[in-house]
């Protein structure tokens, strides 16, 4: 029990790279695990695939339930776990091997920090590998983290102090994550392994691509609300600048 990890998932159609992302945690070298895979109310394949992994796999279980939206699944899919550590894997990407192991060793040896992340490598539909993850190149700091979300993945948690700061905010469907992270740094030390142990999949189903205007603005609304807490609303405007980029493709390709 003391070095169990929860692994959490939900998945709203998701059926192309589902049984990829599972493959990836039930592989870690890390074995004391449970995956619980929450179903957003998916139409396609989804649970199916889900299933089919908790059968061969009793460290998994399936939760389906009605769509009810990214950061309310994931609220209610925390709630069903209870090891001490904990981390959601979007069920379109992939974790390294050896991405629990490395992690948990940290929390482990240091217990002043509640949050421990990672560096991830971006790959397309095809699993072909674009690049290093931009993000995860910004140093850390609890003041930059104010306008950089770099604690982008992979992010694992003590369940403690997850807890202290309140949970997952329902209200911040499409940040719900950098919202949390922002009250987390807040109260814990935050420990950046400088090391892949991610690969963030980019593909045009994304949220990021089909909602990046919306997305940007739920992130303007938890760094005011950081403002407000820290006390530093009043010494402080944020600027938000979102930029349009344009290229013209070949129909021909």
């Amino acid at each position: 029990m003391e070095n169990s990890i929860s692994l959490i998932m939900t998945v709203y159609n998701r059926e192309r790279y589902l049984a990829s992302a599972i493959q990836s945690v039930l592989t870690q070298t890390h074995p004391d695990l449970e995956l619980l895979i929450w179903d957003d109310g998916s139409t396609d394949r989804s649970v199916e695939i889900a299933r089919s992994a908790a059968q061969n796999d009793p460290r998994v279980r399936v939760v389906a339930a009605s769509h009810q939206g990214r950061a309310r699944s994931l609220l209610a899919a925390i709630n069903e776990t209870a090891f001490p550590y904990f981390a959601w894997v979007d069920s379109d990407d992939l974790l390294a091997p050896t991405a629990l192991e490395e992690t948990a060793s940290v929390l482990d040896a240091r217990p002043e920090v509640g949050l421990v992340y990672t560096d991830y490598q971006v790959i397309n539909e095809n699993d072909q590998l674009l690049g290093y993850g931009q993000r995860c190149r910004i140093p850390y700091s609890k003041e930059r983290l104010l306008v950089d979300f770099m604690i982008f993945h992979f992010r694992l948690l003590r369940r403690e102090v997850y807890e202290k700061v309140g949970g997952i905010n329902e209200q911040f469907e499409l940040a719900q994550d950098y919202d949390l992270c922002l009250r987390l740094s807040e109260v814990t030390e935050v420990e950046h392994l400088i090391k892949p142990l991610y690969y963030y999949r980019y593909h045009s189903q994304s949220v990021s691509q089909q909602e990046r205007v919306e997305q940007i603005l739920a992130a303007r609304d938890a760094i005011n609300l950081a403002l407000q807490r820290r006390k530093m609303s009043d010494l402080y405007e944020l600027d938000v600048q979102i930029v349009g980029q344009y290229r013209l493709r070949s129909k021909l390709l």
